[in-house]
């Protein structure tokens, strides 16, 4: 078998046991790998409706086919299970080294299950499995538990997944970080890790990709890395990283501010993408086969002392990764804060800690709003939760980590502090996840890219603003959107199967360029036609896990503020978001029925009438 091992490496923490199971052939080719592969596995052997946090649930590591090869950014992996922030399907997905180092030891895909009866890590040299003790590490952030298992284990170059005391915690968002700084962020997968006593998964491989097509895959990968060269995308990810994004939604009203009360910061230019390269910027990073290196290494800038002097020793770190622009938001505008360096330093927090930045600065701004209208009190607090205030947000991530006063609270995400404090109207999210960085009242496609994303809030299964500011469609308008969305989740979804990072379509690597490595890769003679087919059965697949989970049409919507209520100054003034109108153009484009549910006939159009 070329491009998959074909092998499958299953541990049951809970009788010690680890087994070598080969992957059914029919599933290699029906969904390519990755994301696909992690949810036929999880709809086979999760019952939807299990507790998350309880051992019933699974974890599925689920690297695709290019990944650990020279195709341009082909490092990702998906961590598939049940996320225990919202009930339903997640499928996050994270880059670096750790996944080709998965490939390189022989497995395509890892199964964790059960739950250990103390503090464990999971180590992985080949052939060699092992489940070893990890009190020493307990407790530990990310950044020293990595060197602490190098040191541990003599392996300079071993690959680690972990959890840092977020996930040990099981707050609900928590992540699970590779490589210091790559994260798979959201849905709380890493709390779901901490539930199962898992600290973390040490990978060391010697072996390496097999390919059908030689001479065909790198005639493929070279035209694909020739196209993305001078790509203008390319060019702007390489130079001023993601953040370089702030700029484009604050000019369309789409900046989320201050819990989305907004649409546009006024200190916005402190966070963007030309503010770190001239003021804090060290260095570019790439992940494994990475040609756009779009990481930026920072470091602490006029304000460094505010942040360094008066807490844990950890935080006097100067330099660390980051910002993208989805942490430049959450952590800045949504909170209103317009220090960098406040910034900067509660970003490494998040990424030392093991928690998804998106979620906790959405959150802590649903707790500002509900500070400044006083339903949040002094007494509930340790300092005031002031919008723009950067203590706050440097405390306040520390404290949610170790689920301190009132950090516990924010542990809980927003929509079940909400819920708790009686004003359940602050939570900006669907299906009990955060919103990320793009306000539907100023890009109107997002608006039903969130409602109907089958692991929440999320802005990478279907990115409008692109098409909504080059011309295609009005940002304002619903027309032909619903359509678009539907159309975008399926090549997304079978991007996410590859192992290939979804900055490449953006960045002169569309979905057409790399098919041709799959086909080469594998010996499956793939066309673009069959590989979106892949996705809208991925999608679909997902959608029947999320029905069984309980969920239902009545998940598929926004926040009354998004419905009702539009801004009252800038370029999105008095826009509101028309789910009514969308919604059930989606469900028409899926070939699905009122109610949202696949219709028969669509099933057995994607073979999936039988499961």
């Amino acid at each position: 078998m070329a491009g998959w091992s074909g092998k499958l490496l299953r541990v049951d923490l809970s009788s010690g046991t680890t087994t070598v199971e080969r992957i059914p052939e029919p599933w290699l080719r029906d969904y390519v790998g990755g994301r696909g592969l992690g949810v036929r596995y999880l709809y086979e052997e999760v019952d939807p409706t299990v507790d998350a946090l309880s051992p019933a649930n699974k974890l599925i590591f689920a690297a695709g086919p290019l990944t650990g090869t020279p195709v341009p950014c082909g490092a990702r992996y998906m961590v598939v299970t049940k996320g225990p922030l919202t009930g339903a399907i997640t499928t996050s997905n994270s880059g670096g080294h750790w996944a080709p180092e998965l490939r390189f030891a022989g497995y395509d895909l890892l199964i964790i299950e059960g739950k250990a009866h103390s503090p464990s890590y999971l180590f992985i040299y080949d052939d060699q499995v092992e489940i070893r003790d990890a009190e020493a590490h307990w407790g530990n952030g990310v950044s020293s538990t990595e060197d602490g298992l190098r040191v541990e284990t003599g392996i300079p170059n071993l690959r680690v997944a972990c959890i840092g005391p977020a996930g040990e915690k099981l707050v609900k968002f928590a992540c699970i970080m590779n490589d210091k700084h790559r994260a798979a962020g959201r849905s709380g997968v890493g709390a779901v890790m901490g539930s199962k006593n898992l600290k973390a998964i040490a990978v060391r491989g010697t072996g390496g990709v097999q390919i059908a097509d030689p001479e065909g895959f790198m005639k493929a990968v070279w035209e694909m890395k020739a196209a993305m060269q001078d790509n203008p995308g390319r060019r702007s990810f390489a130079e001023l990283g993601t953040a370089s994004t702030i700029d484009m939604t604050q000019a369309m009203g789409g900046l989320p501010t201050r819990n989305f009360l907004q649409g546009q910061f006024d200190e916005y230019e402190n966070l963007n993408g030309n503010a770190v390269k001239e003021t804090r910027l060290v260095a570019n990073k790439a992940c494994f086969a990475c040609t756009i290196a779009c990481g930026r290494v920072c470091r602490l800038g006029e304000h460094a002392d505010k942040y360094t002097v008066n807490m844990h020793p950890r935080n006097w770190k100067t330099a660390g990764e980051g910002p993208e622009y989805e942490t430049a938001w959450a952590l800045g505008a949504d909170c209103g804060v317009g220090d960098l360096d406040a910034v900067l330093k509660a970003n490494w927090l998040c990424n030392d800690l093991g928690l998804d930045p998106i979620s906790m600065g959405a959150t802590l701004a649903a707790a500002m709003e509900l500070y400044e209208r006083g339903i949040v009190n002094d007494e509930m607090v340790e300092l005031p939760l002031r919008f723009g205030s950067g203590d706050a947000l440097v405390r306040m991530v520390e404290a949610t980590a170790y689920r301190e006063g009132f950090g516990d609270e924010l542990a809980e995400g927003s929509k079940r502090m909400g819920e708790k404090l009686k004003h359940p109207e602050v939570f900006m999210g669907t299906k009990g996840q955060e919103f990320p960085a793009y306000d539907p009242r100023g890009f109107q496609g997002m608006g039903v890219a969130y409602a109907t994303c089958n692991r929440g809030g999320c802005h990478l299964r279907a990115w409008t603003p692109g098409v909504e500011t080059d011309g295609t469609f009005d940002p304002h308008t619903t027309e032909g959107k619903a359509e678009w969305v539907a159309a975008e989740q399926d090549r997304t979804t079978v991007h996410d199967n590859t192992g290939v990072c979804l900055f490449v379509g953006a960045a002169g690597g569309p979905l057409e360029a790399f098919v041709p490595c799959v086909a080469a890769a594998t010996g499956v003679p793939y066309t673009y036609e069959q590989f979106v087919e892949i996705g809208e059965r991925t999608w679909n697949l997902e959608r029947l896990w999320n029905l069984r989970a309980g969920l239902t049409k009545a998940d598929d919507t926004l926040p009354k503020r998004l419905l009702e209520e539009g801004h009252k100054e800038g370029p999105s003034a008095g826009v509101t978001v028309d789910l009514d109108a969308m919604l059930p153009a989606y469900y028409a484009a899926r070939g699905w029925n009122d109610d949202g549910v696949p219709t028969q006939q669509k099933l057995e159009e994607l073979g999936l009438a039988s499961l």
